[in-house]
């Protein structure tokens, strides 16, 4: 039997760029919008905002920049900034008002782990995309299985796996450790990942002490006093943001840098707050190979650019929460492109554009970022060694080391920890650095 298509239903037929789609598939997919809306949830208030309002900043301006180039599929772009900074119940009612009364139609979120935890499920009910564009605890996607979210960086297990095959392949004779971190669900799970981590591969180290001072605390002096008293060889602490730049300025003028070896994953973006508060020989990380003085960028241009640009508006260093939302807008644009293709130029649904995510390969500014089939991206990690700058009135790195993600990362269905018991210690032959 034989069906006409009435010109009607061949006028709906015809999508973006002309392309001839069947009817039934035009009645199913919305209409193109005057602009795309994105929920970007970042924390602005408190100490914890020398970290976030950077992200908001280059989350401004680099959706300025696309608005600029035509947007997206032609569409403008527009972003709606909430504050998860007063906590994760406010958090969940901002991600709720977000979806249902300001109708974004892609969420970007969050940086606090604790708010990770909580808000993904919360966007998976509401069957909205989101881009987990900096939180790192790895439990979200070894937990449970999600539709709709994805994270466009790495979690905690490579973020903290780099730095200790960095610290063991330069003391192969370590003796002790201490960590001091944050009392919530990043501080607690990138320690365990650690300990594992140092079980497997250098067995016997002894740990002096386990410290976790309350999250916001702004006083480090009974921990500082109980360290210097312990003397660990190194000591853990992947804390960040204000309470970093607090505790390592406490740190400096109590002499602690002199007696341990500082390990410090995310200290990268308290470089230029502290300044030569921290002194040559500690090791440091980025979260990801984020730094503006990249040994080796993909294109030097690109990032050259970012820097450039940013540098000009905001009169500081880009520092790794902005390349995160580089790499969340990156991945968003790319994964809009990718479900435009696919729906033959129609303007996707949220179902069409979550599935564009799996899989998806996008640019960052210094490398090449992949999503898993679980959810979970793909990003190498740059570790290296504080050093005194002549340029600059902050310490810089040298000695850098950049592991690949596949090395450091738990494969897809297995839970880091189970994985990293798994390691023996000639992994670290494998390691580079």
């Amino acid at each position: 039997m034989h069906s006409t298509i009435s010109r009607r239903d061949a006028l709906l037929a015809t999508g973006f760029g002309g392309l001839l789609m069947p009817a039934s598939l035009s009645h199913a997919q919305p209409a193109r919008p005057t602009e795309i809306k994105v929920g970007v949830v970042t924390i602005l208030s408190g100490p914890a905002s020398v970290f976030g309002v950077p992200g908001r900043n280059a989350a401004e301006m680099l959706f300025e920049e696309i608005n600029r180039a035509g947007g997206i599929g032609g569409v403008p772009v527009r972003a709606i900034f909430v504050d998860e900074g007063p906590g994760v119940e406010h958090t969940l009612g901002e991600i709720r008002r977000l979806v249902q009364n300001e109708r974004v139609d892609l969420l970007l979120s969050s940086i606090s782990s604790g708010s990770c935890l909580a808000c993904t499920p919360v966007a998976e009910e509401l069957k909205k995309p989101v881009l987990l564009w900096d939180c790192g605890t790895q439990r979200i996607f070894e937990e449970r299985s999600y539709e709709y979210a994805f994270r466009t960086q790495a979690n905690a297990t490579p973020e903290v796996l780099a730095p200790l095959l960095y610290t063991l392949k330069r003391k192969p004779n370590l003796r002790s450790v201490a960590v001091i971190n944050q009392d919530y669900a990043w501080g607690r799970d990138s320690w365990e990942i650690w300990k594992t981590g140092m079980d497997a591969l250098r067995p016997g180290v002894r740990v002096a002490a386990e410290l976790f001072p309350r999250f916001n605390s702004t006083d480090f002096s009974t921990e500082i006093t109980r360290l210097l008293a312990l003397r660990p060889e190194v000591i853990f602490t992947t804390s960040w943001g204000g309470e970093l730049d607090t505790f390592i300025k406490q740190a400096a003028e109590r002499r602690l840098f002199e007696r341990s070896t500082l390990v410090m994953p995310l200290a990268e973006s308290s470089l230029e707050r502290v300044g030569h508060a921290l002194p040559p020989g500690h090791f440091i990380g980025a979260r990801g190979d984020h730094w503006h003085l990249h040994p080796n960028p993909a294109d030097p241009a690109k990032l050259r650019g970012f820097v450039e640009n940013y540098r000009r508006r905001f009169n500081a260093w880009p520092i790794y929460p902005t390349h995160h939302m580089y790499q969340a807008i990156s991945a968003m644009r790319t994964a809009y492109a990718k479900a435009l293709e696919t729906t033959g130029g129609a303007w996707p649904s949220d179902a069409q554009l979550a599935r564009a995510f799996h899989g998806l390969e996008f640019d960052s500014l210094t490398s090449r970022i992949k999503i898993r089939p679980d959810g979970q991206g793909l990003e190498p990690q740059l570790i290296g060694t504080t050093v005194r700058s002549g340029d600059l009135p902050f310490p810089v790195m040298n000695d850098m080391v950049i592991y690949p993600p596949e090395l450091i990362t738990a494969p897809v269905g297995q839970k880091s920890v189970d994985w990293l018991k798994t390691l023996t210690p000639d992994f670290l032959n494998r390691a580079p650095g």
